[in-house]
């Protein structure tokens, strides 16, 4: 009888020491460590699951990312400190995230039974209508909710974080920034860190509008997706998943539409087909496509045209003016970026986005 074959690492393990503390946000911690053969390079730490450390501590790291210089999530991630272990969790929920890994986390769901929101959401069928805007990356987040607070500041926006990025919501610095412009942040599936974690993007959504009282809810996945250059291998696949979920619950689906001629892959000039496979192909139920009506150079929005000409019936484009949606864009209380681009090279990204939440806003009936 053979011997089991051994499986090959999956992660760059590296001992350090910690010789500096950089800025914070959220649950994150930036430092700087030294380790032997990689020099000084720059960590991340989440202190709710490794703890708080002091500079000389040792430290334990995951350096895979770091060493493969990826951009959004090139840092090199602390496992634990050996010698300033934390406090043993003391408070409640029973929902694991990050299941049957070595960092496992324990957290209170919205919907486990003992919560005082368990009842309303046991009780709760659907959304009443909600509008749900649905992005494939975490970068339309910003842009979204200028285009709602342009039409309508007064409605609260809630942020519905899925897991197809970072599992940490405190991984962003965008939702640090938006802290104050948010109802909430609701982490589903195997996300974690938001003010309140549900099991499914079906809870969260019912978390926001029940439980946070929220006009508009925005869906995307965290930073640092995961793509493979194939239509069907990105992990923004899923926002055709969240405009199902939203359908089912009785909301109103609205895509951001990933629209760009700044990108230099010919793959996601015009309309990416990003977009055109989630809401095209896997949001059965159907959603409605906003465009800009102005702003786009000539050629681009002939492009887009021709690109969302092959949209089924059950996703209505629509257009949507523009007025006031670059102030609010350049208002916006935190950067905007996508791909290393800001709001002046990549305008068309991040206008098409302002529209979503702008069309959204229209949605919800005011008194």
């Amino acid at each position: 009888m053979s011997s089991p074959q051994v499986p090959e690492s999956r992660i760059r393990w590296r001992r350090g020491t910690v010789t500096a503390l950089g800025r914070t946000w959220r649950d994150s911690l930036e430092l700087q460590v030294e380790v032997l053969g990689d020099g000084e390079l720059r960590a991340l730490a989440h202190p709710s699951v490794v703890g708080t450390p002091q500079v000389g501590d040792a430290v334990l790291l995951n350096t895979t990312a770091w060493a493969q210089r990826l951009g959004t999530g090139g840092y090199a991630l602390v496992v634990a400190f050996p010698g300033r272990l934390p406090a043993d969790p003391t408070g409640p929920g029973h929902l694991v995230k990050g299941r049957y890994t070595g960092l496992q986390v324990t957290v209170q769901g919205v919907d486990e039974q003992e919560t005082p929101h368990h009842a309303v959401i046991a009780e709760a069928e659907d959304v009443g209508g909600m509008p749900v805007v649905v992005a494939d990356l975490h970068s339309a987040l910003p842009a979204v909710l200028a285009g709602v607070r342009a039409t309508a500041p007064e409605l609260r926006v809630a942020y519905v974080m899925t897991d197809g990025g970072a599992l940490p919501a405190a991984f962003s610095r965008t939702l640090d920034g938006l802290g104050a412009s948010l109802a909430g942040v609701v982490t589903a599936g195997q996300a974690f860190g938001g003010d309140l974690e549900a099991v499914t993007v079906h809870t969260a959504l019912l978390a926001a509008r029940h439980v946070l009282a929220a006009d508009v809810a925005v869906v995307a996945q965290g930073p640092g997706n995961l793509g493979t250059g194939t239509p069907w291998g990105f992990s923004g696949v899923a926002a055709g998943e969240a405009c199902n979920a939203a359908h089912v619950l009785g909301g109103r689906s609205v895509g951001a539409l990933r629209i760009s001629d700044a990108d230099p892959r010919p793959r996601h000039r015009g309309v990416s087909h990003h977009s055109l496979t989630a809401f095209g192909r896997v949001a059965l139920a159907g959603v409605t496509l906003p465009v800009p009506v102005s702003g786009l150079s000539p050629e681009l929005a002939r492009q887009v045209t021709e690109d969302l000409a092959g949209q089924p019936d059950r996703n209505p484009v629509v257009e949507v003016e523009v007025e006031g949606l670059d102030d609010a864009l350049r208002a916006s209380p935190v950067g905007l970026s996508t791909m290393g681009r800001g709001l002046d090279a990549d305008h068309a990204y991040f206008l098409s986005a302002a529209c979503a939440g702008r069309y959204a806003a229209g949605l919800v009936e005011r008194s």
